[in-house]
This record gives C-alpha cells, structure tokens and sequence, in this order.
C-alpha cells in the first residue's frame, strides 16, 4: 500500500506541470502574447494551432517510447527526474520578451514554444503514465488521482492569487514583471518535478512487446472505450481552455481592467483563483462523490450538468464589476463540477489502459495516457488560437507597428459580447458534446 509522502510526491508532479506551466500557458499566454510580448492576433493563432499540430506526432511517439524505457530509476520516473531542469528553464525563456525586431521576436516565440510542447510532453505523458505502474488497486489509484487533482489545483490557487502581488511587488515594465515570475515559477517547476521523480516508486512492470511496432497504435483505434474518452479529454482542455484564456480578455474589455475591493485586486488571475480553491476541495471529495454516484462514469455526467447550467447562467450576468461577486459565485459552482471530473479522467485513462492490456497482451500504459496529455494540450491551445481569431472577426486587430491589438470603430460592443460568449455560452456547447460522450463510454467502473 502505497504510504502519506508518495502520494504528496506524486501530487507534487501535477502541482509543477499544471498548476504552474500549464496554468500560465494556459490563462495568460494568449493575453501575453498579444498585448504584452508584441505578436499579431493572427500570429498567436498560428503558433498555437502550429504546435498542436506537432503534438499530433510528438506525444504518441513519446509515449511509446517511455514504455519501452528501462534504466535503474524505473520505466517512467527518469523521465521525471531529468526532464525536471529542462522544463523549468524553456518555461522561463517564453515569459522573457527579447530586444529583437518583429521577425526575431515571432522566431523565439515559435521556437521556445514548440520546444516547450517537447518537453512538457517527455515530462507530462510519463507521469500521467505512472499511475499505471504504482498500484494495481482502483481505489488507490482513485486516491492517487485525486490527490494530482489537489496537487494542481492548489498549486495553480497559489500560482493565480500571488500574480498581480508579484507584479506590484517587481515593478517595472509588464514585460519585466513576466520576465521575472517566468524566472521565479520556472524554478519552482523544475524542483517539484524532479521531487515527484524521487518520491514515487514503480511497484508494477509493465507487459512490454518484445520489439517495436506500430502495432499499438493502430490498436488505439480499435479501442473503443480510448476513443470516446479521449475525445472527452479533448471537450474537457476545450472548456477549460476557453475560460481560461478569455478571462483576461473579459477584464481588459468587458469589465475596465482590475477590480478593486477592500483588501483585495481581482484581475483575471485572482478571478480564475476562486475556481482553483473550489476544485481542490472538490477534487479531494471526488472519490467519496464517486462512491455515492455509484460509478465513474455517473459521477462524471452529474459534474458535467453543474458545468452546462452555470456556464448558460454566467452568460446572462450583467458585464458591470459592481457584478464581479455574482461572476465569482458561479466560477465557484462551475468549479465543483470541473474538480469533480477532472481526478475521473486520468483514473479512467488507467482503466482504458488495463483494458487494452488485458485485450492485447502487452501494455501500451504510456502510449494511451500521451493521448491525455495530447488532449490536454490540444484542447487548450486550440482554444487559444480560437480566441484570438473569434476576437479578431468580432473587430479586434492589431495595427502594423503597434505593440497591442485595438478595437475597430464600431465593434466595441460586438468584442465585448464575444469574449462574454467565449467564457459561457461557447463553453456550454462544449459541455454537451463532452455529457453526450461520456454517456457513450463503453466501461461502467
């Protein structure tokens, strides 16, 4: 059984990828890059659908390759160990603007960002892939789940509620102030990443083919509890994705930049910090919430229906910062059902692996959980780049020679209604493909 300090270990692998990278990547990188960091709406766009295209590749590969790893540290946590420092450190170069012309300023950007979607993917698929090997006990690893969940989310509360304060605490330039908490987060990131390498241990071996083939992957295809759920992995980076990356547009545009009320800055990183508290608690709660659900699988569909109405709900709120303590309540009911779900997942991706195992004769554990990690990222960067061409039909534009984007004559109200769209109504049709999908899912754990 496994002991109090790995599952804090594991937990501390999902607190570095995302409740720092990824949370960053995900809730500031379109805002920085098109107002801070100086690239077109179009160029942010591209660069996001340009790597989401590249994990395509890269995260399958890396997730046969990690199951046919065999060193002194395991099958999967080497990856952890030695992907540590490398995470930290590109994570670091994106939020740093350089003193380059615009051609050099969209080379760094592309280059160190698909470097990062490499990495991240060598560090992130063998992690999620540990679960598989740690224990062969569902509820241990509805435990170990779940305490990811709380890892990240917790991480991710820190992380959000201490960015403006850092940024008024560093001072200078909004480019130096990213430059700096890149830096600082960067660092923390690689610590706990490599802390998670040594604190977990691989107690199961994986069934491994005697020599590569494609085999695997074509055997994905006809698994069919891994397709529907990887498409609703997909929904899920989807919903998430698009709340996230509109919510700093929703400050900037809808609500007149930061709110201020006694004690408190409530920009789009503290706004976000309301959710991330109510996901940790819920995501501790899941697995007694599973049991009382009577499966995964209803319990998820319960989560999903908290997430569709409030989603509807929020769109209806007047866009007025005397409202922001309204906007607040329903991140927070919205968050129930996300911290719910989200531990499900990655214990349903065990349950997909042991699945195929079971069917195939040989274990394809890192292979299956890549496609969570592809999703993941793919369901958030995507919705990046949908952002910021949405916003640019709605009238938003970034003139030649100027370092952020402008409204265009006419078109205030018509960007103020999409971005509000983009964080509600547009996350409530993703919810009801994701509830459609997972009442098709085939393993009624």
């Amino acid at each position: 059984m496994a002991s109090f300090k790995e599952k804090i270990g594991y937990a501390l692998g999902d607190a570095a990828a995302g409740g720092i990278t990824w949370k960053v990547m995900s809730i500031a990188f379109p805002f920085f890059f098109t107002n801070i960091y100086g690239l077109t709406l179009a160029d942010t766009a591209a660069l996001m659908l340009l790597a989401r295209m590249f994990d395509v590749v890269t995260d399958p590969l890396m997730g046969s390759l990690a199951d046919r790893t065999q060193s002194r540290w395991g099958t999967y946590r080497p990856w952890l160990i030695f992907g540590a420092i490398p995470l930290g450190l590109i994570f670091a170069l994106l939020l740093y603007t350089p003193d380059l012309g615009p051609t050099g300023k969209r080379i760094w950007a592309y280059g160190f960002y698909l470097l990062m979607m490499v990495v991240y993917t060598a560090v992130n698929v063998p992690y999620g892939s540990l679960l598989g090997v740690m224990t062969d006990d569902d509820n241990e690893k509805n435990e170990f789940s779940s305490y990811r969940m709380v890892g990240a989310y917790a991480m991710g509360f820190v992380t959000l509620l201490s960015f403006p304060y850092l940024q008024k605490f560093i001072g200078g330039s909004d480019a130096h102030q990213y430059a700096v908490i890149g830096a600082s987060l960067g660092t923390l990131a690689a610590v706990m990443t490599m802390a998670c390498g040594f604190l977990t241990k691989e107690r199961l071996k994986p069934v491994r083919a005697e020599k590569f083939s494609l085999k695997p992957f074509g055997d994905l295809f006809k698994n069919k509890p891994w397709i529907y759920l990887t498409l609703v992995g997909i929904c899920t980076n989807f919903f998430n994705g698009f709340r996230y990356a509109a919510a700093a547009y929703m400050f900037s545009y809808c609500l007149g930049g930061d709110v201020t009320v006694p004690g408190l800055i409530i920009n789009y990183t503290v706004f976000m910090t309301f959710g991330e508290v109510v996901c940790m608690v819920a995501g501790g709660l899941s697995p007694k919430f599973t049991q009382w659900a009577g499966s995964k699988k209803k319990a998820f569909i319960y989560s999903g229906i908290i997430c569709l109405v409030t989603s509807v709900l929020f769109f209806f709120i007047p866009m007025d910062p005397a409202y922001i303590w309204v906007m607040i309540a329903f991140v927070v009911i919205t968050s129930i059902g996300i911290g719910i779900y989200s531990p499900l997942l990655w214990s349903m991706y065990a349950d997909v692996a042991d699945y195929a195992t079971e069917k195939n004769g040989t274990s394809s554990t890192g292979l299956i959980f890549s496609s969570g990690t592809m999703s993941q990222k793919f369901g958030s960067a995507i919705s990046g780049a949908l952002i910021t061409l949405f916003l640019g039909w709605a009238g938003l534009h970034t003139p030649e020679g100027a370092s952020e984007p402008i409204i265009a004559t006419g078109c205030e109200e018509s960007v103020r209604t999409m971005v509000w769209a983009l964080f509600s109504i547009i996350p409530a049709a993703i919810a009801v493909i994701m509830l459609f999908l997972v009442y098709k899912y085939p393993i009624k754990k």
